[in-house]
């Protein structure tokens, strides 16, 4: 996920030449201890706290990606022997690394989450083979034999939420004219556009879905300019998949017309459109890491999970609170859908699926969980899906 970014100076450079010696054995003490028994606070044997380093690629307020990683980090603050370091806007570039090693080498970090897509490839590798007893958890699920064996993925499928976020919007939507702006055509947003129209064909099957690419995961202007188009074609709902979704939300409240938002709640933006919206919730991910973290338990020999991934029915996403404009029988019925989600009874790409050319992509009898690792070789858009 890319974001717009301030150049960030790391803290205290003139002294990384005395220090980075000491601080750096002083990390892999602390790293040594983790292997051990937690104290009765929550803390290391030592008595030293658990440091945890969080790097964001955008701002924390963006009502977007980042704003919905530091709310999950947010809830690790109250927890005993934890301590966050927190830098914010800071780019998929060499940038990145400067900050993860100022973070282990000055503040002590033993475990970085680096939450944005770019920072993987080289950042990550390259900053995991320098710190091998520093423990490092992507969000993706990138990781491969090969890389090293300190770095950890976690990632949440939004495909169930999505799909009930459709058939809230059908359900609205009293013409069936449904609109959706993407960043780019890649497989996690395929699966994003195809879910939500999945989702509102239950409800309408003749409803049609238009999509505008934008090209990028942060465009304000574009992102104005492709919400306010499809107003223009009468599109009574517009969904997203972008990393801030401010201005589609915003713009849709302004032409007059509903919003189904992502990442985290945008309600407050359009208090009379906004219907809900797929909404992370990474505060079980965090939380469970630290409770391994503080167990002494490793990513590199198998204490900690190579990969921790869920979705709607581990809660790693939620729904948005409905806003004022859905009918009572509206929330009933996604929240039918939502616990048969949870009890297995209902999955969402469940055959016959064609795609928007009339191909057969899931044939009948076959059905996938949103976690299926099949899913991630889709590369096609739904029937009822327009543009793209």
């Amino acid at each position: 996920m890319t974001e717009q970014h301030r150049i960030y100076i790391p803290r205290r450079q003139v002294l990384r030449g005395i220090l980075a010696t000491a601080a750096f054995a002083a990390t892999t003490k602390l790293a040594g201890c983790a292997s051990g028994e937690s104290g009765g606070n929550g803390e290391s044997g030592s008595g030293q706290p658990l440091v945890l380093g969080f790097i964001y690629v955008g701002a924390k307020d963006d009502y977007g990606w980042n704003q919905a990683q530091a709310e999950g980090a947010k809830q690790l603050e109250g927890l005993p022997g934890v301590k966050l370091v927190e830098q914010a806007s800071v780019p998929e570039t060499k940038e990145v690394q400067e900050v993860m090693r100022s973070m282990i080498e000055q503040d002590g970090a033993t475990a970085i989450f680096a939450t944005s897509f770019g920072y993987f490839k080289p950042h990550v590798l390259e900053m995991a083979q320098q710190f091998p007893d520093v423990q490092f958890f992507h969000c993706s699920t990138l990781w491969e034999e090969g890389m090293p064996t300190n770095i950890g993925n976690y990632y949440a499928d939004i495909d169930d939420a999505q799909y009930v976020c459709g058939k809230v919007a059908a359900e609205t939507a009293k013409s069936g004219k449904l609109g959706y702006v993407a960043a780019k055509p890649v497989n996690p947003v395929l699966r994003s556009i195809n879910s939500f129209m999945l989702g509102a064909q239950s409800v309408n099957p003749a409803a049609k879905m238009q999509v505008i690419f934008t090209g990028d995961w942060n465009v304000p202007v574009k992102e104005a300019e492709a919400t306010n188009t499809l107003a223009d074609q009468g599109v009574e709902v517009v969904g997203m998949h972008i990393d801030s979704p401010k201005v589609v939300v915003e713009t849709a409240e302004k032409r007059g017309i509903y919003s189904s938002g992502f990442h985290t709640d945008q309600s407050s933006l359009a208090p009379k459109g906004y219907l809900t919206g797929t909404a992370y919730d990474w505060s079980n991910v965090f939380k469970r890491y630290v409770e391994l973290l503080q167990a002494g338990k490793k990513v590199m020999d198998g204490g900690i999970p190579r990969v921790t991934q869920g979705s709607l029915a581990e809660s790693y996403v939620k729904l948005s609170p409905f806003g004022q404009a859905v009918a009572a029988k509206t929330k009933e019925d996604a929240e039918d859908a939502i616990a048969k989600i949870k009890d297995g009874s209902l999955m969402v790409y469940s055959g016959p699926i064609k795609d928007n050319t009339g191909a057969m992509k899931i044939p009948q009898g076959t059905k996938y969980k949103a976690t299926a690792p099949e899913l991630d070789q889709i590369n096609w858009l739904a029937n009822g899906v327009l543009g793209g």
